[in-house]
């Protein structure tokens, strides 16, 4: 077993899935100067209002979800499937099954990404970021998701976030996210990156009161896995 301090760059095939990983779960530190500017920035208003009540209506949720991911030309580079399992605050499991298995947790100290082919696992503080990524923002704190993002209703249940970016800002993770919602339930989100990349994912079979616990996020490394720590 071997301990590094640099993030794990994955082989060939897993190495688009991977950092689209990285964009769906991981924080991202291109915003959180405009979060540490406080309540500066903060926006108020029906819009937000209006998300972070529907939002706060589920305090947890467990389904399955398909994924597509498309260049900036619209050409499909990859598609995966997996289940997901959700408990605020703080608390997320990605488990991509199709068609390379990975594993994804969070919590509110750490996020561990496992590749099980590959049998790596590598780990990430929390706290190193006050940005908020595309999934925490299920899971996330009002105050940051105000001060962070333009929240916008393009219809009923349908939401267009645009993070703040500071001014010189060359890397902003992510340009644009897009929740939708049917009856407090989530149902689609797109993510457009930096490169004018789209992921779209939807959700189906959604339990909104699963019997969960913080214990169900508890992840210890398998044995004779390669960790990778990252940041710490």
């Amino acid at each position: 077993m071997q301990i590094y301090g640099e993030w794990h760059k994955s082989r060939g095939h897993l190495a688009g899935f991977c950092l689209l990983l990285a964009v769906l779960i991981l924080p991202f530190s291109a915003v959180s100067a405009n979060a540490q500017t406080g309540s500066a920035n903060a926006q108020s208003g029906s819009d937000i209002d209006e998300l972070i009540k529907l939002l706060d209506q589920t305090t947890r949720m467990r389904g399955s979800f398909s994924q597509l991911q498309y260049d900036s030309d619209k050409v499909l580079l990859g598609e995966s499937s997996g289940s997901f399992v959700m408990l605020r605050p703080g608390y997320f499991s990605w488990h991509i099954q199709s068609p390379d298995r990975q594993l994804i947790i969070a919590t509110p100290e750490y996020i561990w990404h496992h590749d099980i082919d590959l049998e790596t696992v590598t780990r990430r503080p929390v706290k190193k970021s006050a940005a908020m990524s595309p999934l925490q923002i299920l899971g996330g704190d009002e105050a940051l998701l105000r001060s962070q993002f333009v929240v916008t209703q393009s219809a009923a249940g349908s939401f267009i976030l645009t993070p703040h970016i500071a001014a010189g800002d060359t890397n902003p993770g992510f340009k644009r996210l897009s929740l939708t919602l049917e009856n407090g339930v989530l149902m689609a989100m797109e993510i457009i990156d930096a490169l004018n990349q789209r992921v779209l994912i939807t959700f189906q079979d959604v339990d909104k009161s699963p019997d969960l616990s913080p214990e169900d996020f508890t992840f210890t490394p398998p044995d004779g896995v390669d960790l990778f720590y990252y940041d710490e």
